[in-house]
């Protein structure tokens, strides 16, 4: 019987025309060792898959030391045959089970030999995750704790680096840096304009309107004041920043990667923290104070706006009301905070660009997730400082 199965499988002409045929698989064990699996039938995407639960019986045989593919009676196949057959070739290949494919098609025979030259990638395939909220959390966790370990990595490089840049011994391009400040700078004028105004706009009108109750008007510039130089300005100067040069640091440095072109420049022994990652923090520290300090005028002017225009106030007493009230060292607390918001900004952009992967859809998660914990970073870091300027009464 089983010599009459295998002359059948041999006799059928592969390039008769007939009817599509269900896929089917016959599995046959020989006595010296051999299994021949005979695949016949047509195997394309949407045919439903034969049990193949006979041929992984015989290859987990102790006394299995072969297998035959033999696929006399195959008609038309594409992608589902081919995933059949690396399937059962790697199990087979796994258990020391010796493959002969001397009767496949050329076409396949072709293609299984390319799939085992190029292996698969490490961490391609996307293993199956327990679920459960406890399994959840545990991720969680886990992927925090990576992410500190990864932080405070790239915080000791930007040290190192600024450490090399104080002795002189920074590599990187001066016209790099002249282009950076003009991007993080002058080029973010506009957009800072137009927020700071609106934001000293709304919380004029949002003071005045109980102000006004009282008819104690005059104290719009104190609010509006205060808002801009200890709070407003450097906050919303830094959230315009971070989803402006932060997400284009993180694109920048991320396309990089995705060429092998800081794999490149650490062949031609470059720091790529001194090359890339140094002028990029240069650039948003030398600049944010200046952009902050810009937004603090901005967001008074707007104030000023709607005092005049709309509290019958004069221009003199809004200025007048706002030097009385806003001192120096309410510019330096607001300026300080640009500051600090800067390098979180450039820490946040520049490491999520590094560690972003190969592919085109992991610059988009770079960029996205470079604005996100830099305005976590921001907000986080704007609450702390506010609690100790307040509790050292500055």
């Amino acid at each position: 019987m089983t010599k009459a199965l295998l002359d059948n499988a041999h006799e059928r002409p592969a390039n008769q025309a007939k009817a599509a045929e269900p896929p089917h698989v016959d599995c046959i064990s020989g006595v010296d060792g051999k299994v021949s699996v005979v695949f016949s039938g047509d195997w394309q995407v949407g045919s439903a898959i034969p049990d193949l639960s006979a041929v992984h019986a015989a290859l987990g045989a102790d006394t299995t030391r072969a297998l035959v593919l033999i696929t006399s009676g195959l008609g038309t196949w594409d992608s589902r045959f081919l995933t059949q057959l690396l399937s059962l070739t790697d199990l087979a290949e796994s258990r020391g089970i010796a493959v002969v494919t001397a009767q496949l098609p050329p076409g396949v025979r072709s293609l299984l030999e390319l799939a085992h030259a190029v292996p698969e990638r490490a961490g391609v395939r996307r293993e199956a995750e327990p679920r459960g909220l406890l399994a959840g959390l545990g991720r969680q966790a886990v992927a925090i704790a990576e992410d500190s370990r990864g932080l405070l990595d790239f915080v000791g490089e930007c040290t190192l680096s600024l450490g090399r840049l104080l002795v002189g011994k920074a590599r990187f391009r001066r016209f790099d840096l002249a282009r950076l400040i003009q991007d993080c700078g002058a080029m973010a004028l506009p957009i800072v304009s137009l927020i700071s105004l609106l934001v000293g706009l709304i919380l004029a009108f949002v003071g005045a309107v109980q102000l006004q109750m009282f008819g104690a008007q005059v104290y719009i510039a104190d609010l509006v004041g205060l808002g801009m130089t200890r709070e407003m300005g450097a906050l919303m100067t830094a959230v315009i920043v971070s989803g402006r040069s932060g997400a284009a640091f993180a694109a920048q440095l991320g396309t990089m990667n995705v060429n092998q072109e800081i794999d490149a420049l650490k062949a031609m022994g470059i720091s790529t923290f001194d090359f890339l990652v140094l002028p990029r923090l240069l650039a948003l520290i030398s600049m944010m104070p200046i952009l902050c300090l810009y937004a603090m005028l901005m967001g008074i002017v707007g104030g000023a706006i709607v005092a005049v225009a709309f509290f019958d106030m004069t221009v003199s007493e809004y200025i007048t009301e706002t030097l009385r009230v806003v001192q120096m060292r309410h510019f330096l607390i607001g300026l300080f905070k640009g500051l600090v918001f800067g390098v979180l900004i450039g820490i946040a952009g520049c490491m999520r660009g590094m560690q972003c992967g190969r592919s085109a859809s992991a610059v988009g998660d770079a960029a996205t997730s470079a604005v996100v914990t830099s305005i976590v970073f921001i907000v986080v870091s704007d609450s702390v400082l506010t609690l100790v300027f307040n509790r050292l009464r500055i």
